[in-house]
């Protein structure tokens, strides 16, 4: 899988013979569209739905993007849930709110993440619709971020905010198997309003787009950036400042990832003034002790993971192991817009 993401933002000139797949991909995909949109219109919900998602496979920054919103909304005195996928989980009956007593391996990831964070209900269930009725049922809410979901016609919807990789833009431009897209770029005009992930660094995402071709009269464009913040101990729960590592000089720093997009992880380590080597896992990887030690990490030497990886890793972990907190920053242009159309949706 990772060569055939290099290719696609590569620009491989093989991948145009798999234009006729990708041609009757997009069709496929539009006519699911149509039909599953269809029998959204028959779930009603009381309250807002927000969907976060992507055009690409990948990794974008859905879910730090899904913390900060959250943290805005509560800030306004909203009562704010999250649904799921539950991508990865291993319980059998759904849907189900993630707790304090799941693990990783049973509800995924994400959606533990996402609980322990925001300290919101979260709910599981690949059926997003059934889910959602299930949250409401059981929280006092009043409004419901869905964790990815955009190309989930069946579930309805009143926002839709879509985040792009500032670094990665959109591949070739092709839709799968040719390129990384789910679906046509022009899907860009109709969300209510675009995320730049321009990483570490604060950027002008009009060049940005400009730059990568993109589709005239498009919706409201902003950035959005990680700033490093924390590093807490895995083992002890330690924090100390990003710009006061606890690591000795001469240290070397193991940067180990299992997300969708590791380089944008890799990148925020390389900001320590420390020699750093990167180790990457499949998204998602279900880790265990064993697998650090097959890939030649020592793990007697500083370990720094994302928050996501982190979570999977307690019940093995020594006091070498580091996670990384990262802020997501929003322009103070966008929060205003985000608050307008939640009120405005709840009207």
């Amino acid at each position: 899988m990772r060569a055939l993401e290099k290719a696609w933002y590569e620009g491989a000139w093989w991948l145009y013979l798999l234009l006729p797949v990708s041609w009757l991909f997009t069709l496929l995909a539009s006519v699911r569209k149509a039909w599953l949109s269809r029998g959204a219109r028959q779930h009603q919900f009381a309250v807002p739905i927000v969907v976060i998602g992507n055009l690409t496979v990948g990794g974008t920054g859905k879910t730090p993007l899904i913390i900060a919103l959250s943290s805005e909304l509560k800030k306004a005195g909203l009562q704010v849930g999250i649904i799921s996928r539950g991508y990865g989980a291993q319980l059998e009956d759904f849907p189900v709110q993630v707790s304090d007593e799941h693990d990783a391996a049973q509800v995924g990831d994400e959606p533990l993440l996402l609980h322990q964070v925001t300290q919101c209900p979260v709910v599981i269930d690949p059926d997003r619709p059934r889910g959602c009725k299930f949250l409401l049922e059981n929280n006092k809410l009043d409004v419901v971020l869905s964790d990815d979901g955009l190309q989930h016609y069946a579930m309805p919807r009143d926002i839709e905010l879509l985040v792009v990789d500032g670094d990665r833009l959109f591949g070739n431009g092709l839709t799968l198997p040719a390129g990384p897209l789910r679906e046509p770029v022009s899907r860009l005009r109709s969300v209510d309003a675009i995320l730049v992930n321009t990483g570490s660094q604060q950027r002008d995402v009009s060049a940005v787009m400009a730059a990568a071709g993109v589709p005239a009269q498009l919706p409201p464009v902003h950035g959005m950036y990680l700033k490093p913040k924390t590093l807490r101990n895995l083992k002890t729960d330690e924090q100390r400042p990003f710009s006061g590592a606890p690591f000795k000089m001469g240290d070397r720093i193991q940067a180990v990832a299992a997300i969708g997009n590791p380089q944008r992880f890799f990148k925020l380590v390389s900001e320590l003034p420390y020699a750093v080597e990167d180790f990457t896992f499949p998204d998602h990887h279900p880790y265990e002790k064993v697998d650090f030690e097959a890939v030649g990490i020592d793990l007697s030497r500083p370990i720094v993971m994302t928050e996501k990886d982190g979570i999977k890793c307690r019940s093995f972990a020594n006091e070498n192991f580091w996670v990384l907190h990262a802020d997501v920053q929003l322009p103070e242009q966008f929060r205003s817009l985000i608050g307008e159309m939640v009120a405005q949706a709840r009207n």
